[in-house]
């Protein structure tokens, strides 16, 4: 039975009709247009669909939509200031060239922003630790810690 869904996902809301147990991820990349967020496992066990719900990495694709209408939903999309100016990790993994394929990276960059949202001056050991719900398949993470290490002191001169 389809109802009445209010989302605030990058500083808009947005009111959309679904059955309320629609994973997250199917709203914001079907009814929203944000690609960022990927569909990879459905499980929670890849990190592809990661968006920052009230500034905790969660995977996108468990969550149903009607459970996050209260709280504050940033995609991949939303770290980009009204500017165009990337967010530091954005800026970070575009330096560092971590991506291969490119399928994780949403996951990897949600994941460090919400890592350095904690912890502004990560060790190696916290970094790993915060990847880990991500798979990447290419073998980019060395590049992947490299950045995050870099928008760390980029955002904590």
């Amino acid at each position: 039975m389809k109802q009445s869904v209010t989302l605030n996902v990058n500083g808009q809301k947005h009111t959309i009709t679904a059955d309320p147990a629609t994973p997250l991820l199917y709203i914001l990349r079907n009814q929203l247009a944000l690609n960022g967020p990927k569909y990879g496992c459905g499980l929670g066990q890849c990190g592809s669909c990661m968006v920052l719900v009230d500034g905790k990495a969660t995977p996108s694709c468990l969550i149903p939509a009607s459970s996050v209408q209260r709280n504050t939903i940033i995609t991949l999309e939303g770290l980009v200031q009204k500017d165009g100016t990337l967010h530091p990790v954005q800026q970070a993994f575009v330096e560092e060239q971590t991506p291969q394929c490119g399928y994780c990276q949403n996951g990897m960059v949600i994941s460090a922003v919400a890592l350095l949202q904690e912890n502004q001056d990560p060790e190696e050991e916290d970094i790993r630790q915060s990847l880990q719900p991500n798979l990447c398949r290419c073998g980019t993470q060395t590049r992947v810690i490299k950045a995050i290490r870099r928008a760390a002191a980029s955002m904590n001169p």
